[in-house]
């Protein structure tokens, strides 16, 4: 089994037809069939994935590096800008540039926005964004459909707020991308300071589709889904602001089991304070079969740009 999937490059959320999104979650579930019956371990034995992180990371790095492993490939990597060339003054261009001569395709997170696509340019073979600054974390959207595809059954008719850093958040970002391709409603918790940048409310108007803004956190008692975002000092220039800021939002089991709706809570994690641990134990808490699922889509995403045919089930 070949998939048709026209990409060769996972850039950003805006080059997903609803089509790709749809191939994406196929191939998902194929492959952990493919998984249960053991037949993963090869497809990707003759390939080399190089991970190039040059910003903190862990379950992104660990589960794109397990993903490869999994497929039967292999990996090199550089963590950080203190281990990479780039530390004494070598261009993005001139690194990828390397890096295509060692392997078959590569997936770099950057803290500079448009890195990736920079990285692209430059190579012949087949480059995946893992987040570059505060721009877009794509794979990490495409993780959160399938999640929210598998827990729910469906994504189409579903009620998603999302909560906290709406300003900075890539991984919000880039999941209302997606959702736009569907039958949702959405509902933007934050505070006013941290509000969703209104590009993405412009979209949504263009594509009537319905959303609604608060302060109020019990908002998402009326939502099928609850996305909870730390507030992210790494992306705050003024410190004070980050202290003001910070607590806005205490989501702990009492809150959620007060939902109307048994609403799922998702997290792309870290946590720091804004999810307490009490709900962990929740049925309704997917945060840790999220990151689980990110493996199973990264699978997939790997076989899809390499253009590799699958195995029959």
């Amino acid at each position: 089994m070949k998939p048709e999937f026209p990409h060769k490059d996972i850039i950003d959320p805006d080059q997903f037809s609803k089509k790709d999104l749809e191939t994406i979650l196929s191939t998902t579930e194929y492959l952990i069939t493919l998984q249960k019956q053991n037949k993963t371990q090869n497809i990707l034995k003759n390939y080399l994935m190089a991970s190039l992180f040059f910003e903190s990371s862990t379950r992104t790095r660990l589960s794109f590096e397990t993903a490869m492993l999994r497929l039967g490939g292999q990996v090199i990597s550089t963590v950080g800008f203190q281990f990479s060339s780039i530390s004494k003054g070598e261009t993005l261009y001139d690194t990828m540039k390397m890096i295509e001569a060692y392997a078959d395709i590569a997936v770099i997170r950057h803290p500079v926005e448009g890195s990736s696509r920079i990285a692209a340019s430059a190579v012949s073979i087949p480059i995946i964004n893992a987040g570059d600054g505060a721009g877009h974390h794509p794979t990490q959207a495409l993780l959160d459909l399938y999640t929210i595809y598998k827990e729910k059954g469906t994504i189409d008719g579903l009620k998603i707020a999302f909560i906290g850093d709406l300003k900075f958040g890539r991984t919000i970002h880039s999941l209302v991308k997606l959702l736009t391709h569907y039958d949702v409603e959405m509902v933007f918790i934050s505070p006013i300071d941290l509000a969703i940048p209104e590009a993405y409310r412009k979209e949504l108007k263009k594509k009537n589709i319905e959303f609604e803004e608060t302060e109020d956190i019990k908002a998402f008692w009326d939502c099928d889904v609850a996305y909870v975002t730390r507030i992210q000092e790494e992306r705050f220039v003024d410190k004070d602001e980050y202290e003001r800021l910070k607590n806005s939002y205490v989501i702990n089991k009492s809150l959620v089991l007060a939902s109307k709706k048994n609403t799922l809570i998702m997290h792309p994690l870290p946590r720091v304070n804004e999810l307490s641990t009490d709900v962990d134990d929740l049925p309704n808490a997917a945060y840790f079969r999220q990151a689980r699922y990110g493996v199973d889509v990264r699978m997939a995403l790997l076989c899809l740009c390499l253009k590799v045919e699958l195995p029959d089930i």
